[in-house]
């Protein structure tokens, strides 16, 4: 075991300093390569997550909005949507943030989407009460209207 290997284990903030150091100066032979690849790996995965993570969110609201606000605005005047559409606002401008500071997510986003769908879904039936019959099985929303900031399905 290096040095270097041994100060990833003890002191990982030292490792990370170490090894930008190492970077910056071209000494990749002294490099750690072993984690420093499970590093990559794992910066991958978490942004790979939050995209996910911010998708479902955003997909269980807009149908949730499709499915159930026009019955909720008849039935109580009062209930207007007002938080729905905040944190509709508020995942669409976090999940434009994350593709502009990580450009590269563009190329998984539609498998992401097909993959957080069936979530969403359950999602909605669970807040909503309506049967997971009531959504369509596949995500009828385009790439483009999920990050429209004017888009709200109508029913």
């Amino acid at each position: 075991m290096t040095e270097l290997s041994t100060l990833y284990e003890t002191d990982y903030s030292a490792w990370t300093l170490q090894t930008a150091d190492l970077i910056r100066n071209g000494r990749f032979s002294e490099l750690d390569i072993e984690h420093l690849l499970v590093e990559l790996s794992d910066m991958s995965k978490s942004e790979r997550e939050e995209l996910a993570n911010r998708l479902l969110i955003l997909i269980a609201h807009l149908l949730k909005w499709e499915y159930q606000y026009q019955l909720l605005s008849e039935r109580w005047r009062e209930f207007d949507g007002r938080s729905w559409q905040r944190t509709i606002i508020e995942q669409r401008t976090r999940l434009a943030r994350r593709l502009r500071k990580s450009p590269g997510l563009k190329s998984v986003i539609h498998e992401v989407i097909a993959e957080v769908y069936p979530d969403a879904v359950d999602l909605a039936s669970a807040e909503t009460h309506l049967p997971i019959t009531t959504f369509p099985m596949t995500c009828s929303y385009t790439l483009e209207q999920l990050l429209d900031k004017t888009f709200y399905p109508q029913q």
